[in-house]
């Protein structure tokens, strides 16, 4: 009795009886006003950024080209001439990194100007060309890639030697923008003083390579152009796979349970046989002993060791006892959670429309995910383009007192100097001015808005769950209590008075996870160095902080279904939420292993199930199907299979958290229905018939007289 006690003291009193109690209240006010406003400033500097971001950024600067003079391809004087051509874009290959080209608006250190079309045929200056002029060669021939300005009467010559025309055009198609030439080229231009000889086919080679080969991209959009509508039928499939095991659950829950222990038992207990068996065999043919091996890197040596099957014998067995154990004195609360999952079943077929507020989170992600990377997208080109003098070679002849890294205007010709291959390219964007001089603080709001509004949307789609499922649970006559449009009436009561909780719950979350992100920028940037100890104590610095994370999860998330039932503050709800879990561990611990083991097959069998009949339908291995449902043909049949997987697994995670949503807000009700009622007239229980029968208790009857009005 005194361990009762003590326990009771340090876990908090059960819940009292509440003869006012019948389920979420209506009655309630506002909490954690001061958060909430916060969270309100916040949205509103949130809003001050972008529109901050939109009035000094230019999103330009990364959607469209630029010419060597600084102009837009495709946007005011050259509207009509919307593709980039590079005068020698395999410099983009060989001078730099292709990361880091992307990184600059694919800016290589070769002329570029603005044309409309791309080059069609393959073609080279002759050397018999080289006297003429300028206008001959390539205005006349319809040629028109020559730096703007470059005069008609200009020798092709000192054209080619100051690159202001191109010594050679290869065939090409646009992409992202760009003039990209085809592959599988063998073709090398011919030398001209001051011109390097590189070879095309290598060069255009590697820049394949680096690209990850255009005409894939090409054959991919192709192969989604065929098949989408399959996709969408594959979804369908998805989604109707996930309903329905979760409205059978009901009916299937015990029998799968029951199948999914033996199935775990048997393989633990096939393991067990067939390590036997390799160590009877090691052991009666001679086998080396783990101490004759000794220590390597070669683990497949392992394998031929009788001790290594030995030591996976003893642990096997240890987790086969272990789990018989716990299935012979839990049975009565696996039971119970079976139980708990049949109810949330029928609380789903109940309000059907829970199961489709997903896709209202999914929409509000969706805008915060979109405002945050317009808001990054408009501040990092808030600066103004800044250009600096370049050479390939700065110990040319005639280069070594050129002003190399110095500022220079693109619109000018560089035509005094006399170092060849000299040109004025793009380095970046300017950090002067309020706005660029703050640039990192305010990308710092960003990123904190983006963890911010993320997690209250997460946590309001929980919040509002748990309300339209509590009231499920706290309707004494099922389905005749239940109020109408519980999930609408959860929704529009969230919002009204609890912004201020979600807004402290979310901000708690956001701060953790923010830190585990700087933890991992620091680890990335420690994986070369040579300090073992700075690595570990990162290391066990990011451990810390993920099991953090996950424990603020948990505990918002039980929170969330107290302040959805109660009302009351975040920090209350918190406390009492975790303090009825701690008074029924056991229960909560079977109760989310059971739910994981159910879920984990659920979606096993929707994504295994989809992927299964996409591969047979992509893959042609289906026939007769007739002329309407024929496999479309395609490149990479994988693409759609790979898709549609991915896709189940979203729409069964989706349909799956409405469902462990439920089964917490059912399971805390449960608990909280233990500890206020007694079954008596004036306390009966509200939990379902079967929770009484295996739990040993019952209802007892009202008088005639004291019958309980409803």
């Amino acid at each position: 009795m005194g361990g009762k006690r003590s326990e009771d003291k340090a876990y908090g009193k059960p819940a009292q009886y509440d003869p006012s109690f019948r389920g979420p209240i209506k009655n309630r006010g506002c909490t954690d006003v001061i958060c909430c406003l916060l969270f309100l400033v916040f949205i509103l500097g949130y809003i001050v950024v972008g529109m901050v971001a939109w009035v000094y950024g230019d999103p330009r600067q990364v959607l469209y080209p630029r010419n060597s003079t600084g102009a837009y391809c495709g946007v005011g004087e050259n509207k009509d001439k919307p593709y980039l051509l590079y005068f020698n874009i395999f410099s983009c290959v060989l001078a730099t990194n292709i990361l880091v080209a992307v990184q600059s608006g694919l800016q290589c250190p070769t002329p570029q100007v603005c044309v409309a079309s791309c080059p069609e045929a393959l073609w080279s200056v002759d050397t018999n060309q080289l006297s003429m002029m300028v206008g001959d060669v390539f205005y006349k021939e319809n040629r028109s890639f020559c730096l703007p300005g470059v005069p008609s009467d200009m020798e092709v010559l000192n054209s080619l030697q100051q690159e202001l025309c191109p010594s050679f055009l290869l065939p090409s198609t646009p992409a992202l923008g760009r003039c990209f030439p085809s592959p599988n080229l063998n073709f090398t231009p011919p030398q001209f003083p001051g011109i390097s000889n590189t070879s095309v086919s290598q060069a255009v080679s590697g820049l394949v390579d680096s690209l990850n080969a255009r005409d894939i991209t090409v054959k991919i959009f192709e192969d989604f152009a065929r098949s989408w509508y399959w996709i969408l039928v594959a979804l369908g499939v998805a989604l109707v796979l996930s309903l329905l095991f979760i409205l059978l659950l009901r009916l299937v829950a015990g029998p799968l349970v029951l199948v999914l222990t033996v199935g775990v038992l048997g393989v633990l207990a096939y393991g067990m046989y067939h390590c036997w068996e390799q160590y009877r065999r090691l052991r009666d043919g001679g086998a080396p002993s783990l101490s004759q091996v000794g220590f390597t890197t070669d683990l497949s040596a392992y394998q031929s060791v009788k001790g290594t099957w030995l030591a996976a014998l003893i642990v096997l067995a240890v987790l086969e006892g272990t789990l018989l154990l716990l299935l012979i004195f839990l049975r009565q609360r696996i039971r119970v959670a079976v139980a708990i999952l049949s109810e949330a079943s029928k609380a789903v077929g109940q309000m059907m429309s829970t199961m489709f507020y997903p896709l209202v989170t999914f929409i509000l992600l969706v805008i915060c995910i979109a405002y945050w990377v317009m808001t990054a997208l408009y501040l990092a080109t808030s600066g103004q383009p800044q250009y600096v003098y370049w050479v390939s070679n700065a110990s040319t002849p005639g280069c070594e007192a050129m002003p190399v890294n110095t500022s220079c205007d693109p619109m000018a010709q560089s035509k005094n100097y006399s170092c060849p291959g000299l040109m004025c390219v793009f380095r970046g964007y300017s950090s002067t001015g309020l706005v660029q001089r703050t640039l990192f603080n305010l990308q710092i709001y960003g990123v904190l808005g983006l963890f911010w509004t993320v997690n209250w949307v997460l946590a309001l789609g929980q919040c509002v769950l748990a309300g339209a499922f509590a009231s499920f649970y706290w309707a004494f006559h099922k389905p005749r209590d239940i109020p109408s449009f519980p999930l609408s009436a959860a929704f529009i009561r969230t919002l009204r008075y609890h912004t201020g909780s979600l807004a402290f719950g979310a901000l708690i979350l956001s701060l953790v996870q923010i830190a585990r992100m700087v933890l991992e920028y620091i680890d990335h940037k420690l994986r070369g160095a040579q300090n073992a100890l700075a690595r570990c104590i990162v290391c066990c610095f990011k451990c810390c902080l993920w099991c953090l994370e996950k424990f603020i999860k948990f505990l918002n998330r039980n929170a969330y279904i107290m302040i959805a039932i109660y009302g009351k503050n975040f920090c209350v709800s918190a406390k009492n939420a975790f303090m009825l879990l701690m008074r029924n561990v056991l229960r909560v611990v079977v109760l989310d292993k059971v739910t994981d083991l159910l879920l984990f097959f659920g979606k096993l069998l929707v994504v295994g199930g989809v992927g299964v009949l996409s591969f047979f339908f992509f893959s042609g291995r289906i026939k007769g199907l007739g002329k309407d449902f024929e496999n479309p043909n395609l490149n990479y049949y994988w693409l759609p299979i790979m898709t549609s997987i991915a896709g189940a697994y979203v729409i069964a995670s989706g349909f799956f958290s409405v469902f462990g949503m439920c089964v917490d807000t059912l399971f805390l009700c449960f608990l909280e229905d233990l500890e206020r009622n007694d079954g008596s007239p004036d306390r009966p229980y509200y939990m379902s018939k079967n929770l009484l029968k295996i739990l040993g208790k019952k209802n007892q009857a009202p008088p005639e007289d004291k019958r309980r009005k409803k």
